[in-house]
């Protein structure tokens, strides 16, 4: 599809001269990755739009067109030719528009932000989508192959008729419509993945087959799409946990509880100053095998030119296996005052809410040397298998009609979307037996390790230069381990929505001088969630207790010694042993078999109990809504647009499980709201080639199901806050004000400048009361918890209790409504510029495009607050002289929005010419804060504050070349630069806390279409 470009003003005519020979020039000096970019029209197009086009040009100059064309602020992605979307994972596919930024699973995109928030609606075709867990994204972007996808639209500028539910846009995937075709469409497309850390090739296959017919009874068309696809993502993550490494100089009067406690004599690290140690190391390599079936159907029938039914079904399936391990030194803490580090590095904290929280000293090189005489069981060793899956079975079915009678068209239509998975889980954690150290206690004993967090990174391993350290043969040695831990899981969620829409509108064009329609709609909505919590828990403590890994050593393998493969590093844990994480998910039966034999066969004779329902993480949430709006759609002259009022009404049931002892009681907690949402849009065309748009309008933000449960789920870490649901959350409202100026300065291309501002009230804020340590440094072992915190069960006594099991107080985390409002405001600038128009003068370089775009936004307001944890308390402290906990003062400081970038850019540079057809994609995001966090630290081990995941690009390309008219052949790869993830603690570039190392991914393959 061409595109021509109408009249210029005169005024612009010099500016848009010197605007070709800027971007022109700018072309050999950007760095960019490849996308389908531009902003567009609704899912409804018309026979036109809807078409499927060919080639990176063509998809954006038919993205572009439907962008003039918008009412609305409307952003839409073609694909370039059948199953050909920009990216092969549809995250990054959305990351190419502007605004949007991603987040990452071991390199994988899986979580989409639009301008700053994740709070965004999904849909497939119009149709509300589910998700896997209990959140109200929809389905998760991992399991939608790309190559099911003709076009990807995200509205961020909603109108009336628009469904409720988000705050940064609604995304909707939409497929092939067969009635549409122009003729019969055979396409099919084989590749292979090869991920560099991982050192596997996985398959990629995806087909595609459409037709439509003139029959007797009117045109009848079926379009179906199927992909099946194989990805391993691999990806090295350790973590260093420093927050409770306090040691205070050897002058220092510590008061803890009224007493004195400095002892110089017993405290032989202490220093002239105050300095933060190790306290917990944890390596870990996160690795997620996928195996993705997708298929999408749609059978279109019109019996006559004013009736059309169709039919949509998308199935898919995906089994992500985790298949993950983790090397811990644990109990480091408790030689703090003892182990003298060999270098130090000054941290400065920054600032919080303008309050200079000043600089310490802290441990950057050394050694962590057991101390028998006063420990004799740490530091210790111990390793983990971590082998939980998610398996998830999604299906859509939508059912509708089209019509029009006269003036009248109409929709009406049903659809169901259905998520049904499962999570099973056997996971286990080994504890290493040191023969060159004594046993004393417990079901471990001391192991010397060596760190090095000096350049950035961070870097430690066993200290093999020590006296007692173990050899390498010692380390695969199955009589040196014993089982520590096993946890057994089988949670599941099942979602679902059914609905029910009716859409109406009145064509009054050529009856008034202003209005061309009139629209009007309801659509009613059931959408239920429902989450079992089924597992069961062995963790023991002592020797007795615990089998040699002798007796299950059938069980046992080496774990991955590539952690090195990452960036280079020498110093990491190489040699361990691990429960064959293969064998624990294809054959789990006779995995825990072996186990349960094992720990009959130790003297404690423990009993390994089956996965069994736990009534007190159970819950479900039925939710009932009606919508009805009308909106009327205008047209005056340079002005169209539209305004209209949405009305809603939810009422929910939160049903949850009361339990004291043996009884469990039903509760069931009822709400409910309503809601008015106005919403204008207005388009001014200025000039030819100049539009103005203007945007107001309201929105709601649901809170996750979790977030309304009574129920409670615990984990076996003793410093994971235990989160606890809020049934009596609202909604969060969104009130949105947008405005951009678009100059079609050339054909197929554009310069945007847009402002938004969006006030938020009630905002979902989450809140931590810590469990308290008493003046030992342990928690309360016994219920009800009386200081603060709730009682877990199956917590692990490890470093915070004098005495083993399990069961103690931890932190508790919920959610509550922001009494405060919060606003962002942000500028989206994009540029789409190519210089086929040059193809004479030029010659092969015509071939060269660009598509770049650019977001600011900040975030302000807000009551909400954290306040340091414990052990952070401590020491910002003593950064500030105070030893005495009567005069502790926490740290408090607003929360902020979560995952929000200040700034972020991509830059497309293209090339597509004489059959090739190449781009290159650089994408970066600055700083943000996030409850992501690496290797599974909490709030409580990061000071009481989310972490700061530091600003990173990434860079990904293609390059395909048409062989035949038939045949493509092409390569992309992902994450080229292998850019790593740092995150910090309380503040970017603070106290570097956890790293990520993602992997490179190079898809290799074919494509052919008939």
């Amino acid at each position: 599809m061409s595109m021509s470009v109408g009249g210029t003003v005169s005024a612009a005519s010099n500016f848009r001269s010197l605007a070709r020979f800027l971007v022109g020039t700018a072309l050999g000096a950007m760095l960019a990755s490849g996308t389908a970019f531009a902003q567009g029209q609704p899912a409804e197009a018309s026979d036109d739009d809807a078409i499927v086009v060919t080639g990176i040009r063509s998809s954006l100059q038919s993205a572009l067109s439907e962008k003039r064309n918008a009412d609305s602020l409307i952003e839409v992605i073609q694909a370039e030719d059948i199953g050909k979307l920009p990216d092969q994972n549809l995250a990054e596919v959305l990351e190419n528009i502007t605004g949007v930024q991603i987040t990452r699973e071991a390199g994988v995109g899986t979580g989409v932000q639009i301008r700053g928030t994740n709070d965004n609606r999904v849909e497939i075709n119009g149709v509300s989508t589910v998700g896997s867990g209990s959140g109200r994204g929809g389905i998760s972007f991992e399991d939608v192959s790309a190559s099911i996808i003709a076009s990807v639209e995200v509205t961020k500028a909603p109108e009336a008729k628009t469904i409720e539910g988000s705050v940064g846009g609604t995304i909707n995937l939409r497929t092939i419509r067969p009635l549409d075709l122009r003729e019969p469409l055979i396409a099919a497309r084989a590749q292979g993945e090869y991920s560099e850390l991982s050192k596997s090739v996985t398959p990629r296959v995806s087909a595609t087959f459409g037709n439509n017919w003139s029959t007797g009874i009117g045109e009848i068309g079926i379009v179906l799409s199927g992909s099946y696809a194989q990805q391993e993502a691999t990806s090295f993550r350790p973590r260093v946990d420093l927050d409770g490494g306090l040691v205070e100089n050897v002058n220092a009067a510590v008061i803890r509880n009224g007493v004195l406690e400095n002892q110089p004599t017993q405290r032989p690290a202490a220093q002239p100053f105050d300095f933060v140690g190790i306290q917990f190391l944890n390596q870990e390599l996160e690795n997620f095998e996928y195996d993705t079936k997708n298929f999408a159907g749609t059978i279109e029938w019109a019996p006559s030119d004013n009736l059309k039914f169709y039919f949509d079904t998308v199935y898919n399936d995906q089994e992500r296996r985790q298949d993950s391990s983790r090397v811990q030194g644990s109990g480091v803490n408790v030689i703090l005052n003892h182990s003298v580090p060999t270098s130090f590095r000054t941290v400065d904290f920054g600032s919080l809410d303008g309050v200079k929280l000043g600089s310490i000293q802290v441990a950057e090189t050394g050694v962590l040397e057991p101390n028998l005489a006063v420990d004799r069981d740490d530091p210790n060793l111990r390793f983990s298998s971590d082998v939980g899956a998610r398996l998830t079975k999604s299906e859509i079915y939508r059912l509708g009609t089209e019509f029009s009678a006269g003036r009248l068209t109409g929709r009406v239509e049903a659809s169901r979307s259905i998520s049904n998975t499962s999570n099973p889980d056997l996971s286990t954690t080994l504890n290493f037996i040191n023969p060159n150290a004594p046993v004393f206690t417990g079901n471990d004993n001391a192991v010397p390790f060596r760190y090095d967090l000096s350049g950035g990174s961070l870097r430690f391993g066993i200290n093999f230069d020590s006296p007692l350290a173990p050899t390498v043969a010692q380390l695969l040695d199955p009589a040196n381990v014993v089982l520590q831990q096993v946890v057994i899981g089988n949670d599941s969620t099942r979602n679902k929505e059914d609905a029910f829409r009716v859409d109406l509108s009145l064509d009054v064009e050529d009856l008034t001088p202003f209005f061309t329609s009139f629209d009007i709609g309801h659509r009613y909505n059931k959408t239920t969630s429902t989450f079992n919590d089924v597992g069961t828990t062995l963790t023991l403590s002592a020797l007795n207790d615990s089998p040699r890994g002798s007796l299950f050593a059938d069980l046992l393998v080496p774990g991955p010694n590539n952690f090195g493969d990452g960036d280079g590093r020498d110093l990491f844990f190489k040699d361990f042993l691990l429960v064959d994480p293969d064998r624990a998910f294809s054959d789990r039966e006779g995995t825990i078999d072996i186990l349960r034999q094992a720990l009959l066969a130790a003297p404690g004779r423990r009993v390994l109990n089956d996965a069994s329902a736990n009534s007190a993480g159970f819950f479900t949430i039925n939710e009932t809504t009606h919508a009805v709006y009308g909106q009327a759609n205008f047209a005056a002259g340079p002005i169209r647009g539209n305004f209209g009022l949405r009305w809603l009404d939810t009422r929910l049931d939160s049903i949850g499980n009361s339990v004291t002892g043996n009884t469990v009681t039903q509760v069931v907690t009822r709400g409910g709201y309503s809601k008015l949402l106005p919403r204008v849009n207005v388009v001014a065309d200025l000039a030819d080639d100049i539009l103005l748009r203007a945007s107001w309008g309201r929105d709601i933000n649901r809170p996750d199901f979790d977030l309304l449960s009574t129920s409670v789920s615990f984990v076996t870490s003793e410093n994971a806050a235990a989160s606890i649901g809020n049934p009596n959350l609202r909604p969060e409202t969104v009130t949105s004000y947008d405005a951009s100026v678009d100059w079609y300065f050339a054909p197929a291309s554009v310069l945007s400048i847009g402002v938004f501002h969006k006030k938020r009230t009630d905002l979902f804020v989450t809140q931590l009361e810590d469990a308290p340590l008493d003046a030992n440094g342990f928690r309360d072992i016994t219920a009800p918890c009386e200081g603060g915190g709730i009682y877990n069960p199956i917590a692990f006594r490890n470093q915070l209790s004098p005495i083993g099991g399990s069961g103690m107080c931890v932190p508790i985390l919920t959610t509550i409504n922001d009494t405060g409002n919060t606003t962002q405001t942000g500028i989206e600038v994009a540029v789409q510029y190519d210089l086929s128009q040059f193809e004479d003068v030029l010659g092969f370089a015509s071939g060269f495009g660009i598509v770049a775009n650019y977001t600011y936004q900040e975030f302000g307001g807000g009551d909400a607050v954290n306040e340091s944890a414990v052990r952070g308390t401590d020491i910002f402290n003593a950064i500030n002289g105070i030893y005495n906990d009567a005069n502790f003062e926490p740290v408090v400081a607003k929360q902020g929005l979560l995952d929000f970038s200040k700034h972020a850019y991509n830059v497309t540079l293209y090339y597509e010419k004489y059959g090739l057809s190449a781009r290159a994609r650089y994408t970066w995001r600055s700083a943000f804060r996030t409850l992501d966090t690496v290797g599974g630290a909490t709030l409580a081990s990061t000071f009481g504050f989310p972490v700061v995941t530091s600003a990173r690009g990434q860079l990904n390309a293609s390059i395909n070349y048409d062989v035949t008219d038939f045949l493509n052949i092409g390569v992309e790869g992902v994450n080229l630069t292998k850019s790593k993830i740092s995150q910090y603690c309380v503040n970017d570039g603070a106290l570097l806390c956890g790293e990520g190392l993602p992997d490179r991914r190079i898809t290799f393959g074919a494509s052919l279409r008939f």
